[in-house]
Order: structure tokens, then sequence, then C-alpha cells
């Protein structure tokens, strides 16, 4: 008799079109610009869009003194990279165009109760704010990451690049969904997903363009992503495109954003707990985005070490104190030579994780076209992309070695 057990898991991404991923994606974009032209800009920036309204708040110091006129021409640069550029065959109805971004700017100085804890006179940075930070990394997948939303994401991927080449059949405010079938409790445990089990695709079309047409397309664009053969069989997975046979209207103007609302999405889909914080937003002294970057690139080391089938670093700060006032480890029983102890223990001896640390190691104060922008970062996910320089498997050798 077929066994016909299951255990399911499920993670979500949202593409750049997304309100939320919007409102992240102005807020780094604001960061990028600061930060490129002060280093030291201290940056928390948060970004509400609502309808044709951008609503920009919260602290900057800087040296690089931006006007309005400077913030709103980022703002519709920003969404015209993401698509919304006013070219698309969606009328001013049915989505964002720029040419009605009304922009409102209301942002204060750092507060110096902040700054002087931040900017030590030693030249150690203080942490920017107290915290819980959570970085993960799985045996699952090439990128160290959970099936489920490394598959997730390449499907947003594939239909928001076509959505962006063929703006006269799709939108970019693009969802998709994958549930991971593990077959056991024992298998999610320890890393071995059997198959995908059910897709969800939901892409803005044109109007008049057939609900069935849509679906073809979709399902094309699917069976294109390059998804494992081993997990995705078409003829045995359950596919809802579009389920509710409808969506036409999308973007702010249906669906407000708001920067930091998309933490799961831009973190583990889920498979981990996730800190106090958002990234977005934020320059390299919030913790909440570099701890978030020093968790991740410790834990993804570990297991690419062979240390552990998966792993969880949790570290936390008190504001303005540089080093964290815990480390941990928990490989959830998957450790090989190393138990979590000695593993947490090992982690606090060699690596100091201060701000200070944790920018110079990665460069945080240097975003560029050539290394890494936050804007990007936003879009595509704060983890689990190999070119950022927290993905990095430097210490891969030395842990090998231990």
């Amino acid at each position: 008799m077929e066994n016909k057990t299951q255990y399911l898991f499920t993670s979500e991404v949202v593409s750049p079109g997304h309100p939320d991923k919007c409102a992240d994606i102005i807020a780094d974009s604001i960061v990028d610009k600061l930060i490129i032209e002060d280093s030291e800009s201290r940056v928390a920036s948060e970004v509400f869009v609502a309808g044709k309204h951008v609503v920009i708040g919260g602290e900057v110091k800087s040296n690089c003194q931006l006007t309005h006129a400077d913030y709103e021409k980022i703002v519709k640069d920003a969404l015209a990279k993401i698509g919304y550029d006013g070219k698309s065959a969606f009328t001013k109805e049915e989505c964002l165009h720029p040419d009605d971004v009304q922009v409102q700017v209301l942002l204060n100085q750092q507060s110096p109760d902040i700054s002087q804890g931040v900017d030590q006179e030693t030249g150690e940075i203080g942490a920017g704010d107290q915290g819980i930070m959570f970085g993960f990394a799985s045996s699952e997948t090439a990128d160290f990451m959970p099936a489920a939303i490394t598959y997730a994401r390449m499907l947003a991927d594939k239909v928001y690049n076509y959505a962006l080449n063929h703006n006269h059949k799709l939108g970019v405010d693009i969802k998709t969904q994958v549930t991971i079938d593990y077959g056991t409790k024992e298998n999610f445990e320890n890393c071995k997903p059997q198959k995908i089990h059910t897709i969800v695709v939901s892409a803005p079309s044109v109007e008049g363009m057939p609900i069935e047409e849509v679906r073809e397309l979709i399902q094309g664009l699917i069976d294109d992503t390059g998804l494992p053969t081993d997990m995705y069989n078409k003829d045995e997975t359950i596919i809802h495109i579009n389920p509710t046979g409808r969506y036409v209207n999308h973007s702010s103007l249906h669906d407000s954003g708001l920067t930091g609302r998309k933490l799961i999405v831009d973190s583990f889909g889920g498979y981990s707990p996730i800190g106090g914080g958002a990234q977005s937003s934020k320059d390299y002294t919030k913790v909440d985005r570099s701890g978030l970057y020093a968790a991740r690139w410790i834990a993804k080391n570990i297991v690419a070490a062979g240390l552990a089938k998966k792993a969880n670093v949790q570290i936390s700060y008190a504001i303005g104190v540089a080093r964290p006032t815990s480390v941990s480890v928990d490989t959830m029983g998957t450790y090989t030579k190393l138990d979590d102890d000695k593993l947490s223990q090992l982690v606090m001896d060699e690596y100091s994780l201060t701000p200070r640390w944790i920018t110079e190691k990665f460069g945080l104060d240097k975003p560029s076209a050539q290394t890494f922008l936050y804007a990007d970062v936003a879009s595509r996910g704060q983890v689990g992309q190999s070119d950022y320089p927290w993905e990095k498997l430097d210490e891969v050798e030395k842990l090998k070695n231990l």
C-alpha cells in the first residue's frame, strides 16, 4: 500500500512591485544615497506608500543634505526601476503612475542621546539600538537556504522579470508561495525535502486578458523556472494561478505599503525565528541590519563546514554598547563534532561581532554598484543571495579544521 504520510511547510515571497517592497526599496534608496555621499550618515527613514502618496519619516544625521526635490527624485527613480514607470498597459486607476506620485518628507535629526553612544571616541561603534537578531542556514539547498523560500523566490523572480519585459500583459505586483512536502517530521528536522506539494502564483494581468490565457502563460513560466526535477512534477503538484479569477488592480492604489512589513519574506520564510526589527531604512550601525548579516554569515559557514545540517544563530545587543550581550548557536540536534555549547563559545571567542567589526568585514559603509546596493538587497531579500558580502563562505576551511 502506498505511503501517504505528509509533513508540509510553506513560505511566501513578494516581488519588488508589492507595495511593502516598494516602501523598503525607496527607504534603502535613501540609505544608499546618503551613505555613498557621506559614509558616516546615520539613517532611519521609514516609508509609507498609500494610494498616490509616499510619506518619508524618521531620523537622519548626514553631511549629505538633500532637498525635497532630491527625495522626490529618489522616490520616482526607485518606482520607475521597480516597474511603475507609466509605460505599462495598466491605467492610472489600475496601478500607480509616476506622474501622480506626491512625496511628503517628515525627517528629523537623529537624537544626540543615540549619537553619543554610537559614535565613540575610541573609534568603536556602539550598537545603534538594543535588540535581538537571528541568522539561519540549512543544508536543503545550494545556497544553504530553506527549500520553500528558495523555490518561491525563483518563481517570483521568473514572473517578475517577465512582467518587466512584457508590461502589456502582466504587472509587477506579484506574490508566490510554495509548500514543500517533507513526508515526515523526521525528514523536516533532518533537512530532507521530498517534493513541491503546492505552488501559488498571483500576478496582475491587463484588462481583457482571459484568465485561461493568464494561467497558461504563468504555467509556462513556472515550468521554465528551473525548479529541481526531482522536486517538481507538473502533473502531481497542486498549482493555483490567480486563484480569484481576476487580478487587474494592483500597486499602492489598492494596497498600502510600509517598510519592514515583510520580515519573513526578507529572511528565512518562517523556518527560523526573526529579530525584533526590520533591516530596510537603516544604516549599518543599526544592529537590526548588521546583526542579521553577521548571524546569517556565521550560520551559513557552520552548515557549509559540515558542523551541522542546520543552524540558528542569535545575537543580542544593548544600545550604545559595542560587544553583543549574548551569542548562541542552536543546531536543533543536527550538529556533528561540536555541540551547541561549544559552537556558541567558539563564535563568542573567534568573532567580536561589534558593529565596527561587522561593518568592516562586509563593507557595509561602502555600498556601490560594484559591491552591493541596499536598495537591491531590499528588492531581492536580505539574505540568501550568493553575491552579497555576508554570504561568503570564507570561514569554512577554518571551521572544518577545528
